[in-house]
């Protein structure tokens, strides 16, 4: 399958993932969250390794203006409608994913995919 890395070109964390897996040699697929959102599968995926509760970045513009911290909502039914309101990076290899700034992690995950590919 191999690494991906889910984000936007705008966002800064993304960038800086990128950054990580080139500067290491490490190879990935992006995908911008701005022209294609992640499949049902891959969310699913991404939900069961980190939570569903870590997936919306609660501190984005996005989701005041949508209002969603004044009612309940389904992160995963939320994230597939309007993927802009994950939070980002999402760095994904499998059944292993990893949200946010997390540079240590993102090692951990790169070293593993180098072994397998």
């Amino acid at each position: 399958m191999g690494l991906q890395v889910f984000g936007t070109r705008k966002c800064p964390d993304t960038r800086k993932a990128e950054r990580f897996l080139k500067e290491r040699g490490i190879k990935y697929q992006f995908i911008d969250l701005a022209e294609k959102g992640m499949s049902a599968g891959e969310l699913r995926s991404v939900s069961e390794a980190v939570g569903r509760e870590a997936l919306i970045d609660a501190a984005s513009q996005r989701f005041a203006e949508k209002g969603l911290g004044y009612m309940d909502y389904d992160p995963e039914e939320e994230a597939l409608k309007d993927p802009l309101l994950l939070r980002t990076p999402i760095l994904r290899e499998g059944k292993k994913a990893i949200i946010g700034f997390e540079p240590s992690s993102w090692k951990a995950l790169a070293d593993s995919s180098m072994k397998r590919g």
